[in-house]
């Protein structure tokens, strides 16, 4: 059943998820609460430094003339990336589902 106050709380979470909507990397937040949402900024940032630090590594290995290792770099840094998109997908999903519960006359 919908109440005044369920709709109230609803669209006052829906106020403060679409409060973060300014920041870079507001696609990676999935909830409105300030200290994850820097968790999720803090962990998108890491993930983009090992990808960042498998491609210098790779680089350099081949530097070497160490192609089978500069492969498996390359490989594992695609194999991040595949990941970090799965999740981003993941939490779009979940953001896009959280704003489907509002009421369209909201």
């Amino acid at each position: 059943m919908i109440t005044r106050s369920n709709l109230a709380d609803q669209l006052r979470e829906y106020q403060l998820r679409s409060k973060h909507d300014w920041a870079s990397v507001s696609f990676y937040a999935s909830t409105s609460n300030l200290t994850t949402f820097r968790v999720d900024v803090v962990a998108f940032v890491i993930w983009e430094l090992v990808i960042l630090a498998f491609l210098v590594f790779s680089a350099v290995s081949l530097y070497f003339r160490h192609i089978q290792l500069a492969f498996i770099l390359v490989c594992i840094t695609l194999l991040l990336l595949l990941c970090m998109k799965i999740t981003k997908q993941v939490s779009l999903a979940g953001k896009k589902k959280r704003r489907m519960l509002l009421p369209l006359s909201m």
